[in-house]
């Protein structure tokens, strides 16, 4: 009997329940499985215990816009954008950043430009 992905993740957070990359794992693998409530508990648990794990609130807000929270994602973003820049990690800023913009109306919608 083969072990899922899933199952297996679960065995190392026994091990390790306070690893965020684990955590971050289960989320998305949680996602992957279309499970969004499980995969909300793990992101909002690493973004309240592990809020420098940068990486997740990209993932989180998009969570969020799925779920149609538009205020909870763009408070995702502005926060991951402010932790981004605090860690100098200008790649996930610029992810943030975009979507952000996105969400928040920042971009024409027909030419992708800012609009000032």
């Amino acid at each position: 009997m083969q072990v899922s992905r899933l199952e297996k993740l679960l065995e190392f957070i026994k091990n390790e329940p306070e690893d965020e990359f684990l955590k971050y794992a289960l989320a998305t693998e949680y996602l992957r499985l279309n499970d969004s409530t499980k995969a909300l508990e793990y992101y909002e648990d690493l973004v309240n215990n592990h809020p420098t794990y940068v990486g997740t609130y990209y993932h989180l807000g998009k969570l969020y816009e799925a779920l149609n929270r538009k205020p909870d994602a763009i408070a995702t973003y502005e926060k991951g954008m402010k932790i981004a820049r605090e860690k100098r990690d200008n790649h996930a800023f610029s992810e943030l950043q975009a979507v952000y913009n996105e969400l928040t109306g920042l971009y024409d919608d027909d030419d992708d430009e800012l609009i000032y």
